[in-house]
């Protein structure tokens, strides 16, 4: 149903909704019981590169080519706000697992902290020589990890924005992180 590729994919926290991002710059909500489309979200001025449910299921947050996050209502597909700050493509967001605090990392080398209920920026976060590529919250909520081109994972301590530790991957991007569950 996408007019172009399709560049990121995540389900709801109860798997009944799986939502799609493209660079036909929509967002598309998708039944996953019966397979149908829910609702097509428009907003964003170029590809949307990530897209992530909220841990409650009631909200969307979209990273795009645009430099935005937009957050998304998902029983009505409206538009509640637009994240401003990064100044270039953002390619992974998460949500602590308290849904209150939103990362996004980005192809301009940093990652922003947010408050995911005001959409104000809490701090930035600095140290990557190169693109972001992914983020990832521990599960208890304390310490963010992100992928970088320049063939590190940092961990940073999410209170003060720290850099706990530095990760090298021996000559190789980092394209995805997660934490274990424990």
């Amino acid at each position: 149903a996408h007019n172009g590729y399709v560049l990121s994919v995540a389900f709801s926290p109860d798997s009944k909704m799986l939502a799609s991002g493209s660079n036909d710059k929509t967002i598309k909500l998708w039944d996953t019981t019966n397979g149908k489309e829910l609702k097509t979200l428009n907003g964003h001025n170029n590809a949307v590169w990530t897209v992530v449910f909220s841990p409650d299921g009631k909200t969307l947050a979209s990273g795009s080519r645009d430099n935005t996050i937009k957050i998304w209502d998902i029983n009505n597909g409206k538009e509640i706000r637009t994240l401003l700050g990064h100044t270039n493509l953002i390619k992974s967001i998460a949500f602590s697992p308290d849904g209150k605090t939103l990362a996004s990392g980005s192809f301009d080398k940093t990652i922003k902290i947010w408050d995911a209920v005001s959409g104000k920026l809490l701090r930035t976060l600095t140290g990557h020589i190169s693109e972001i590529w992914s983020v990832a919250f521990s599960p208890d909520g304390k310490t963010l990890a992100s992928g970088s081109d320049d063939y590190t994972i940092k961990i940073w301590d999410i209170q003060n924005g720290n850099e706990l530790k530095k990760l090298l991957s021996k000559g190789n991007s980092v394209y995805s992180v997660a934490f274990s569950p424990d």
